[in-house]
């Protein structure tokens, strides 16, 4: 690939990006404020900590102290210590959440245009992209519970995490962990 080439696709990742922040100012939320709220709406409970927050989102964990308040304040999110360590803080959904995550921007619309084959090619080459920059940056990959390599099954099919030693609800292993490792 030529260096003009690969400055191209950069400049286009870019774009849609600052394009797609830009119709993300919606249902009084900022586009950072709709990040860390579609991420607690993807998380499992293991993973709603202000620093997990900070580590998917790539940025400090003062910005997303300020945008979790302001989620609090908005009457999305709440907060709840943990009976164990009243030090540790995790966020939860409050009724309602829904309704600040239902709109689509001009590119969701463009994907779900796409045909099916189409949708998976740049579904697999964007996953790579992640993961890979993920991987250079030596950052977390917070994939789903059902593809880590702590994941178990027991003889009944019960999903438990040998990790965090608990077991799962159905609804959890499809959501993103903090903890998530790549099966070998």
């Amino acid at each position: 690939m030529s260096e003009s080439e690969k400055n191209t696709i950069l400049e286009m990742l870019e774009r849609i990006g600052r394009l797609t922040q830009a119709e993300q100012w919606t249902n009084d939320l900022n586009p950072t404020q709709l990040a860390a709220l579609k991420y607690l709406a993807r998380a499992n409970c293991f993973s709603r900590a202000p620093s997990h927050v900070a580590d998917y989102l790539g940025t400090t964990r003062g910005t997303v102290s300020q945008t979790l308040k302001a989620l609090v304040r908005k009457g999305l999110i709440e907060e709840v210590r943990s009976e164990q360590d009243r030090r540790s803080i995790r966020y939860d959904l409050r009724e309602g959440y829904e309704q600040a995550l239902d709109f689509d921007t001009s590119i969701a619309k463009t994907v779900a245009q796409m045909d099916k084959d189409e949708q998976q090619r740049l579904s697999n080459s964007l996953r790579h992209l992640l993961t890979t920059t993920l991987e250079m940056r030596k950052n977390r990959t917070f994939g789903m519970c059902k593809t880590c390599k702590h994941h178990r099954k027991d003889v009944k099919g019960n999903a438990h995490c040998a990790l965090l030693k608990v077991d799962l609800k159905p609804h959890q292993i499809t959501q993103i962990c903090h903890e998530h490792a790549t099966a070998a």
